[in-house]
C-alpha cells in the first residue's frame, strides 16, 4: 500500500515539476541574435557585462548594472527582451524582479 502511494504521489508531482521550467526559452537557433546584439543591449541599458552565456536556451548575462549592482539577466534570444533580472546589491541581498523591457 505504501508504494503504491508513493508511486501515485509522484506521478502527481510530475505536472508541476515540467510547469515550474516556464523560465526556458524555445527559439530556433536561425532566430537567435548574436551575442554582439545582446551586449549592445545591455550596454545601451548602462550595464557592465561579465559574461554572456546560453541557460536553458536563453541568454543569461552576467554583470553590474548601472547603480553598480551585481546582475544576472534572462533574455529571450530572438526578442532581445529581458525575461528576468536577479539584482543582488552591495548588501548582498537578493532582489528578483520580472522586467518588461523590450528592444521595440
Amino acid at each position: 500500500m505504501r508504494l503504491a502511494l508513493t508511486i501515485l504521489t509522484m506521478v502527481a508531482a510530475l505536472p508541476a515539476g515540467s510547469a515550474m521550467a516556464d523560465d526556458d526559452c524555445f527559439v530556433p537557433m536561425a532566430d537567435w541574435k548574436p551575442r554582439g546584439a545582446v551586449a549592445t543591449m545591455a550596454a545601451d541599458l548602462g550595464w557592465t557585462v561579465r559574461r554572456i552565456k546560453i541557460d536553458d536556451g536563453c541568454y543569461e548575462i552576467i554583470g553590474t548594472d548601472a547603480e553598480g549592482r551585481q546582475i544576472e539577466a534572462t533574455v529571450n534570444p530572438s526578442t532581445l527582451k529581458i525575461l528576468a533580472i536577479e539584482a543582488r546589491d552591495n548588501d548582498d541581498r537578493r532582489d528578483r524582479g520580472q522586467e518588461d523591457r523590450s528592444d521595440d
